[in-house]
């Protein structure tokens, strides 16, 4: 394995992008400042197209808070659907009393949001990336400041900062564990560190730091395992890629349905199971590809990382049952992490990720309507932003391989 220090060329769309000097490091923290503030502006409002994007916030996570607050996970609940992570993620709002639950978890989410700013502008050499994230998170409305996964996307990043020229293994492997044990995917972060002592180092601590801290979840809480039947039960999403080609196909005379089941809209009907099926052998298909590319890689830059996680990500994504807008998050992240090295092989993916990002917001809230009822609108909404996701993956793994053989 050799380290590639050849620069890749960035997509011609960040060419004009803010370069360092006085003038960008006052105009990030406006921006964000102006951003944040109207995304706050339409959380308050929240009546923009089906409306509700609240309700999580407001009825579900206070719920599961006034469970967690008394020492057990919410094991009866079929919306409970996340590792035990997550229970201390949602009692942090309690650390703030006198915002009440909903404005102390949006005020939580707004310093996760500043950190991935500050760390992606500090931590970086390229301008850009921090500005894809202040820029980009906005392209999802008010969504992220109504759902915690801005705040597993923060441990991500720093995961991946901290794995920069070796910076420091075992700190990434401890705050990718953390990730995990939140929502499963953050544990890609560690996809991409360099074969020898810094993958031993960052698995180790990853490793120990996760099975300390589930055994410490489990002495304070009971039934900590309880999200595993929740994600067993999960069906077709009618967002996801099988769950759109089913509604399209429901114009040509399928005769299947939507219903509301584990906390989403899914698609039930003939050969609903089979779709399932398929979605599942997609995403070990996509396991092998990678594992694949990491006994073949070759040359190693600062940002293979970077760009390994992404493309993980992105194909744990596309393969996924479901695809909720949230989780543009977490792949708005990734690609702003990207963004900061110059040796990034991922710039011509970025635009994409912008793209399905305001799609994303499209199909939820402004058209929900529309794609609940399968209407063409609806279908044509989605399945465009389903279609820029898949073109992502292709782009995405097609330049990781190129970029890392000898």
């Amino acid at each position: 394995m050799t380290l590639d220090t050849r620069p890749s060329l960035p997509a011609p769309v960040f060419a004009t992008w803010v370069r360092p000097g006085p003038l960008a490091r006052a105009a990030l923290p406006a921006t964000w400042l102006a951003t944040r503030a109207a995304m706050v502006l339409l959380l308050l409002w929240d009546g923009l197209g089906t409306g509700g994007v609240t309700r999580e916030v407001t009825g579900l996570y206070t719920h599961w808070y006034g469970i967690l607050a008394r020492g057990a996970f919410p094991s009866g609940d079929p919306l409970w659907q996340y590792p035990p992570g997550a229970g201390p993620v949602l009692l942090a709002p309690g650390l703030l009393p006198r915002l009440g639950y909903v404005h102390a978890f949006v005020a939580l989410t707004l310093a996760a949001d500043a950190l991935v700013t500050y760390v992606l502008a500090r931590g970086g050499r390229e301008p850009r990336g921090a500005w894809l994230w202040v820029a980009g998170l906005p392209l999802l409305l008010h969504i992220p400041l109504a759902r915690f996964d801005v705040q597993v996307t923060a441990l991500a990043v720093l995961a991946l900062l901290a794995q920069s020229a070796g910076r420091s293994p075992r700190t990434a492997g401890v705050l990718a564990a953390l990730g995990a044990l939140v929502k499963v995917w953050p544990a890609l972060t560690l996809l991409g560190v360099p074969r020898g002592r810094s993958a031993k180092e960052a698995w180790t601590a990853a490793v120990a730091s996760g099975a300390a801290l589930l055994l410490l979840l489990a002495f304070a809480f009971d039934a900590p395992l309880s999200f595993l039947s929740g994600q067993s039960g999960r069906g077709v999403q009618i967002e996801s890629l099988g769950g759109t080609a089913l509604m399209i196909a429901r114009h040509a005379g399928w005769p299947g349905r939507v219903r509301y089941r584990y906390g989403a809209f899914e698609v039930v009907g003939p050969h609903v199971e089979l779709v399932a099926a398929a979605a599942l052998a997609l995403t070990v298909a996509a396991f092998g590809v990678l594992l694949w590319w990491r006994t073949r890689a070759r040359a190693w830059s600062e940002a293979t990382p970077y760009d390994a996680a992404l493309c993980a990500v992105l194909m744990f994504t596309v393969t996924s049952r479901v695809i909720s807008p949230q989780y543009l998050v977490w792949l708005l992240g990734l690609t702003a992490v990207c963004l900061t090295s110059r040796y990034t092989t991922q710039a011509r993916v970025a635009p994409l990720i912008l793209a399905a990002a305001g799609l994303s917001s499209l199909t939820y809230p402004v058209l929900y309507a529309d794609v609940l009822a399968g209407t063409w609108t609806g279908c044509a909404v989605t399945a465009a932003r389903n279609a820029l996701l898949v073109g992502a993956v292709f782009v995405s793994f097609r330049s990781l391989k190129k970029g890392t053989k000898e």
